[in-house]
């Protein structure tokens, strides 16, 4: 278990230890979850997306696979829809 004592910015940023980048093979830009438990917090790597999944999921009977680029073009389009209708 790797263990490192942070300081956080007055930005509200803290930042990662190479050692620890390295071992959870964190790149800049990947999305981490924090999990607040009382007075713990948790830090967890997000790796991959929905897309990623593309292809693994058996779709049952005759049943069309869903296409989630463009269910995520269509939540997009309503977003923008309704932005622009205030």
């Amino acid at each position: 278990m790797a263990v490192a004592t942070l300081t956080l910015t007055s930005r509200g940023q803290i930042t990662i230890p190479q050692r620890i980048r390295k071992a959870l093979h964190l790149e800049a830009n990947d999305k981490i979850t924090i999990l607040v438990k009382n007075d713990t917090l948790i830090l967890k790597p997000i790796k991959g997306n929905i897309l990623d999944i593309g292809g693994s999921i058996k779709i049952p009977g005759d049943q069309k696979p869903i296409d989630f680029r463009k269910v995520r073009k269509q939540v997009i389009d309503k977003i923008t829809d309704e932005a622009n209708e205030q």
